[in-house]
C-alpha cells in the first residue's frame, strides 16, 4: 500500500508538472496564434504553403513548403522591446530563414497616434521593409554593424522602434540556437559568480575621480566627426548639407552615469537627492543621469510634443528602450565637486520591465538627425558604452549542483537548524535602513525639538528673566545653525512643499518622505507647531537660515551698525511679496516640478546652509546680499521674500490656541511692543499679525517687565504705594513721615497720611 501511494504521488506530480509546462507553452503560443491569421504566409516566408505548430517559449512557428522547412515566423514583441509613442507594443510578425536571413514582415497591431492620424502607414512600412533580405548571422558574429532603417520625418520614434525591434529580436533568436544556425547553439551553462551592486560602497567623490575611473562615461563629438559620419553613411543628400562652423567646434559633449549606485548617486545628486531617488526606485529599477553641452541637444523637442526622447536610446544585449517624459526629471546642476555647468541634465528612471542589469555592459545610443528635404531627414548614430567599474560590484560564488553521495542520508531537522542562515534584511524597506543608520542624529534632533516644546510651554516663566531668556534663545539658534543646518543639512525648503503637493496629485508615497529622517521629523514638528502657535516655531526657531540672519543682526547691533525700520505703510505693502513668490512657484510646479525647483533658488538656503557658500559666485553673491540687507533690516529675507514662510503662514491661521498675551492698553495708546518688534509683526492698533510673527517672544518680555511696559509700570507703582503706605502706617500708628519711592527711574514723594487703611489684597 505504501509503495502504491508513493507511485501515485509521483505520477500525479509528473502530471501536474507536465500540465504546467504545457500551459506555459500554450500561453506563449497563444500570443503568436492570435496574430498569425492577420498575415498571408507568403508575405512572411515566400514560397511556404503551410505552418507547423508553434514551439518553444517564446513561440516560433516553422514554415514549410510541403515537407521542406523554409523558415520560421515569430512575434517581434516576444523577443525584444517594441514600445512606441503610445506606450503600447508595436506588434509585427517576422519571417526568418533557418540561416538567419530576414524574409518578410507584417505590421499586425499598433496604437501609434502618428500613424493612426497623419502619416500613412504605407510610408512607415516602406522604410522598415528595407530590412528584408538582411543576413543577420554576420551581425550576431560582430562581422558587420546592425542594419538601420531610414527614418520618416514626423514618425522618427515609431520607425526606429520598429526597426530596432526586428533587428534585436532576430539577433536574440539566432543566439538561442533555435534556428539551427551553426556556431550559435548555446553551450551548457558553467557556474559563474553572481554579480550585484555592493551597497557597502557609499562614499562621496569629486568629478575628476568619477570621470577618471569610468564611473561617469563621456562621448565628445566635433563638427568634423558628425560631418564625416554622414559622408560615410552613403547618403549624398545628407553629406551635401554639412554642419556650419569650425570643424573643431564641439557638436556635443555627452556624459552618462548610473546614479542608482550609492557612491555615484551620492556624489552627483548629493545625499538628499540620492535618498529621495532611492526611496522612489522600485525593485529592479535603475536610474541614469545624462548631461550634455554643445550645439546639439540630446533631448530635442519630441518629448515636449509627444512625451518621448527620440535622440537617445538605452541598449543592453537585445533589449532597448527610449525614455518617456514620465521617466524623466530635470536637474539644474550636479553636486560633485568640480562638476561642469551643463545646459542640459536629465535624470531617467529605467522601467522595471526592461530588466536592466547594471553589472553588465550597456550602451547609450545617440541619434543625430539632419534635414535633407522639406519632409525628409537622414540620421546617424553614435554609441556611448558604459561598464560599471568593478569597485562597485560584489561577486558571490554561484551555487554548485548537489553532489551528495548515494549513501548519504538527508540532513536531520537538528542539522538543518544548526546550518540555517540568519534571516536576510535585503527586503527591508530602504527608509528603515536609513533611519537605523542615523540613530544619533535622530535622537539629537528629537531632544532639540523636545527642548523647544518645553520653552514654549513654560514661556511665561522664562521671559520673566530676560537675560536668561536672551542667552537661551541665542544658544538655541546657534545650535540650529551649526548642527542642524551646517552639519546635518536639515534645512527645510519650499521645494519640500511643492514636492508634497505634487505627490498628492501624482501618487503619494510615505517611503519617499521617510527617506530623509531629519527632514521628516522637522515637518512633523512644524505641522504640530502650526496647530498650536502658527508659523512661528519654524521661522523663529527651527530655520537655520533664519538663525543665521538673527545672529548676524545681533552682532551688527553689538558693533553699532545702524538699524532701519521701514515706514508701516511701505512695510505692509512689501510683506505680500513673499506670498506672490510662493504662488508663482506653486503654479509653475503644476506644470513642471523640475523647473519650479530651479526657480526656488530664490531661497538662498541651499547656498548658505547646505553647501556652506561653496558654490558658483552668482549664488554666493545673492546669498551674501540678502544677509547684508539683514544687518540693517532685521530678518529682511524672512519678512519680504521667503516663499516657505508664506507657505506656512497659510495653514498657520488654523491654530487653535492664543499664547501671546496683550493688555487692553496695547496699541491704544501704548506702541512700545509695536515699535520694538524685530519683524514689525504688531499692527499700530496693537494686535499681532500671526502670519508675520516669528514667535521671538520679545513682546512677552515687555508684557511682564514692570520697568518697560507702561501697564506693568502702573501696576508696580500702585503696588509699591500700597506697600509703602502700609509700612508707614504700621510704624507710626497712622502719622508717618513722607515716603519716597521710585517710579520709572525717578523719585516720587508720597504725602503724609493721617490714617491709612491698608488696601484690600
Amino acid at each position: 500500500m505504501r509503495k502504491f501511494c508513493i507511485r501515485l504521488f509521483l505520477v500525479l506530480t509528473l502530471a501536474v508538472l507536465g500540465w504546467i509546462d504545457l500551459g506555459c507553452v500554450a500561453h506563449a503560443a497563444g500570443r503568436l496564434n492570435d496574430y498569425l491569421p492577420k498575415a498571408e504566409l507568403g508575405e512572411l516566408v515566400p514560397g511556404a504553403n503551410r505552418l507547423g505548430a508553434p514551439q518553444g517559449d517564446p513561440a516560433i512557428a516553422p514554415a514549410y513548403k510541403d515537407d521542406q522547412l523554409l523558415g520560421f515566423v515569430y512575434l517581434n514583441s516576444d523577443f525584444a522591446n517594441a514600445t512606441g509613442y503610445s506606450g503600447k507594443p508595436i506588434q509585427m510578425l517576422v519571417g526568418i530563414s533557418p540561416k538567419g536571413v530576414l524574409t518578410g514582415l507584417k505590421l499586425v497591431e499598433h496604437k501609434e497616434p502618428i500613424v493612426l492620424v497623419g502619416i500613412p502607414e504605407k510610408r512607415i512600412l516602406e522604410a522598415v521593409r528595407k530590412l528584408i533580405g538582411t543576413d543577420m548571422e554576420p551581425v550576431v558574429r560582430g562581422a558587420v554593424t546592425a542594419p538601420q532603417v531610414d527614418i520618416v520625418s514626423g514618425a522618427t520614434v515609431t520607425v526606429l522602434v520598429m526597426g530596432d525591434s526586428i533587428v534585436r529580436s532576430a539577433t536574440k533568436l539566432i543566439k538561442s540556437g533555435r534556428l539551427g544556425v551553426q556556431g550559435h547553439a548555446p553551450a551548457g551553462p558553467a557556474p559563474q559568480a553572481a554579480k550585484a551592486i555592493d551597497p557597502g560602497k557609499s562614499e562621496v567623490r569629486d568629478w575628476q575621480s568619477l570621470v577618471g575611473d569610468g564611473s561617469v562615461r563621456r562621448l565628445t563629438l566635433s563638427v568634423a566627426d558628425v560631418n564625416q559620419a554622414f559622408e560615410k553613411s552613403g547618403n549624398a543628400a545628407a553629406a551635401a548639407r554639412p554642419e556650419d562652423g569650425d570643424p573643431g567646434d564641439t557638436f556635443i559633449d555627452l556624459y552618462v552615469a548610473d546614479v542608482a549606485v550609492p557612491t555615484i548617486g551620492r556624489s552627483l545628486l548629493g545625499d538628499d537627492g540620492y535618498n529621495r531617488l532611492a526611496a522612489r526606485l522600485k525593485p529592479g529599477q535603475q536610474a541614469l543621469v545624462v548631461a550634455g553641452a554643445g550645439r546639439y541637444s540630446f533631448k530635442g523637442a519630441a518629448y515636449v510634443r509627444g512625451g518621448i526622447f527620440d535622440r537617445i536610446e538605452l541598449i543592453q544585449d537585445t533589449n532597448s528602450i527610449r525614455f518617456r517624459d514620465r521617466d524623466h526629471t530635470r536637474l539644474g546642476s550636479l553636486e560633485a565637486e568640480g562638476a561642469p555647468d551643463f545646459p542640459e541634465i536629465a535624470l531617467f528612471v529605467v522601467p522595471a520591465e526592461f530588466n536592466f542589469d547594471p553589472t553588465e555592459p550597456w550602451v547609450l545610443q545617440l541619434l543625430v538627425q539632419r534635414v535633407v528635404g522639406a519632409r525628409d531627414k537622414a540620421w546617424v548614430t553614435f554609441e556611448l558604452g558604459y561598464a560599471l567599474p568593478d569597485t562597485y560590484v560584489k561577486r558571490e560564488p554561484a551555487a554548485q549542483p548537489s553532489t551528495a553521495s548515494p549513501d548519504r542520508t538527508p540532513a536531520s531537522a537538528t542539522e538543518r537548524r544548526e546550518t540555517a542562515v540568519p534571516p536576510s534584511t535585503e527586503d527591508e524597506p530602504l527608509w528603515m535602513k536609513i533611519w537605523r543608520g542615523n540613530i544619533v542624529k535622530i535622537a539629537t534632533a528629537a531632544f532639540a525639538l523636545g527642548a523647544l516644546t518645553l520653552i514654549f510651554f513654560f514661556q511665561n516663566q522664562l521671559v520673566r528673566r530676560p537675560k536668561v531668556y536672551t542667552w537661551v534663545r541665542r544658544a538655541y539658534l546657534a545650535f540650529i545653525l551649526v548642527w542642524l543646518g551646517w552639519y546635518a543639512n536639515a534645512q527645510l525648503s519650499v521645494v519640500n512643499v511643492l514636492t508634497f503637493a505634487n505627490s498628492l496629485l501624482t501618487g503619494f508615497s510615505w517611503e519617499y518622505f521617510l527617506s530623509a529622517p531629519l527632514i521628516f521629523l522637522l515637518w512633523c514638528a512644524v505641522a504640530a507647531g502650526l496647530l498650536f502657535w502658527g508659523r512661528g516655531p519654524f521661522c523663529g526657531w527651527l530655520c537655520p537660515f533664519g538663525a543665521l540672519q538673527e545672529l548676524l543682526n545681533n552682532v551688527a547691533q553689538a558693533v553699532k551698525i545702524p538699524q532701519y525700520r521701514l515706514p508701516w505703510g511701505l512695510h505692509e505693502r512689501l510683506w505680500p511679496l513673499k506670498y506672490i513668490i510662493f504662488l508663482g512657484l506653486f503654479g509653475m510646479s503644476l506644470y513642471s516640478t523640475a523647473f519650479a525647483e530651479q526657480l526656488a533658488e530664490v531661497e538662498p538656503f541651499k547656498t548658505a546652509i547646505v553647501l556652506k557658500f561653496a558654490r558658483e559666485w552668482p549664488f554666493v553673491v545673492y546669498a551674501l546680499t540678502l544677509l547684508s540687507a539683514g544687518l540693517f533690516v532685521e530678518r529682511f529675507f524672512c519678512r519680504y521674500m521667503c516663499p516657505l514662510g508664506a507657505a506656512l503662514a497659510i495653514p498657520g491661521r488654523i491654530r487653535m490656541f492664543e499664547w501671546l498675551r496683550r493688555w487692553p492698553e496695547c496699541g491704544s495708546p501704548c506702541q512700545r511692543c509695536a515699535n520694538e518688534c524685530p519683524v514689525q509683526a504688531i499692527h499700530p492698533e496693537g494686535h499681532i499679525n500671526v502670519n508675520e510673527c516669528i514667535y521671538c517672544m520679545h513682546c512677552q518680555e515687555l508684557y511682564f517687565d514692570d520697568h518697560r511696559c507702561p501697564h506693568m509700570i502702573q501696576v508696580r507703582l500702585k503696588r509699591e504705594k500700597r506697600e509703602a503706605l502700609s509700612s508707614s502706617s504700621m510704624r507710626s500708628g497712622g502719622k508717618g513721615p513722607q515716603t519716597t519711592i521710585t517710579a520709572g527711574g525717578k523719585p516720587v514723594v508720597l504725602p503724609r497720611a493721617e490714617a491709612v487703611t491698608p488696601p484690600p489684597t
